[in-house]
């Protein structure tokens, strides 16, 4: 009998195991279909998933100030083929300007005679020699708290070949624009431009106070939706070296001390927002270089990645 019983517990001891194998197996099977069945479900929500809405950083009632225009063909742009959001936005509150003078400017773009003629009959102040860093200095200005002063692509197009000399050149420019435009803004709260996505992070994306490379859905149509709040400054450049070495939210938010100790202190700001600038969106815009043969759209302005916009306010 105690050999007999012996079997019995061995077999039961080998269909225990079996069993327990089984229902691992089984188990492990289960676990594999359920992960796929989440991929899958992942991969249709993604391919469902609408693209980024491109970011209109304008309200039709905005005051804007375009500096460093070059041939004016943003200007035009934005008068005679703007985004849907901007169709009533009215000619004369716009004013475009450029460092420039007149005849400068006409010799070197051959297309901003019409440009600007096209402009003028329209309502929009055109303006000559403008120096973006020294824009209190500028009568017509004065008489206008802007909501927003816009320079895209800004440089200082002194042609020095040494990159760092190069990058500080453009980091003193930035500075001096950040610091003569600071006056000129339209006071209010700081606006409200942006909410998070739901979205998993993307790795590339850096943070901050507010995400610097992060797209960022835009409230409402994508213009700044605060009716009389404070005023802010658009930036606009490659996002690729050498321009991303010019560090321009840093800049606007933690300003070295001035150099000479003459040089007033400049203001801090906040950084709203960044996103992609698209081109396609301004019809008949084309960015233009400052200088030499350049400024008849020779020469390149950094290979790969994206036009960025940065968007800053003052801070309290």
């Amino acid at each position: 009998m105690a050999k007999g019983k012996g079997k019995k517990t061995s077999l039961k001891n080998v269909l225990s195991s079996q069993q327990s194998r089984l229902k691992k197996k089984q188990d492990a099977a289960r676990a594999e279909q359920i992960e796929k069945a989440k991929q899958s479900a992942r991969a249709k929500g993604k391919a469902r998933a609408l693209p980024p809405r491109p970011i209109i950083p304008f309200d039709p009632t905005d005051r804007i100030l375009l500096i460093g225009e070059g041939n004016f063909s943003f200007a035009r742009a934005l008068i005679f083929n703007p985004p849907t959001s901007l169709e009533f936005l009215p000619p004369g509150n716009i004013t475009a300007t450029a460092y420039d003078s007149e005849d400068e400017c006409y010799s070197k773009y051959p297309d901003a005679p019409e440009n600007v003629d096209a402009l003028r009959k329209k309502g929009v102040q055109v303006l000559f020699c403008v120096d973006a860093t020294r824009l209190g200095k500028c009568s017509a200005l004065k008489r206008t708290k802007w909501n927003k002063i816009v320079w895209n692509f800004p440089h200082a197009g002194k042609g020095i070949t040494d990159q760092d000399r190069n990058i500080l050149s453009n980091q003193v420019l930035i500075l001096g624009f950040l610091r003569s435009a600071a006056p000129l803004l339209a006071t209010g709260p700081i606006p409200t431009v942006m909410k998070r996505r739901n979205r998993r992070a993307d790795p590339d994306d850096d943070d901050d106070d507010v995400p610097e490379n992060a797209e960022e859905e835009a409230v409402g149509d994508g213009s700044s939706p605060t009716v009389g709040s404070r005023g802010s400054i658009l930036i606009t450049l490659r996002n690729v070296p050498p321009y991303t070495l010019w560090d321009i939210p840093k800049l606007a938010k933690n300003p070295p001390p001035p150099t000479p100790a003459s040089t007033p202190v400049n203001p801090r700001y906040v950084q709203l927002r960044s996103f992609v600038f698209h081109r396609q969106l301004w019809a008949g815009y084309e960015h233009r270089m400052s200088k030499g043969e350049r400024v008849h759209g020779h020469g390149k302005t950094g290979e790969g990645g994206e036009d960025r916009t940065w968007q800053f306010c003052l801070v309290d």
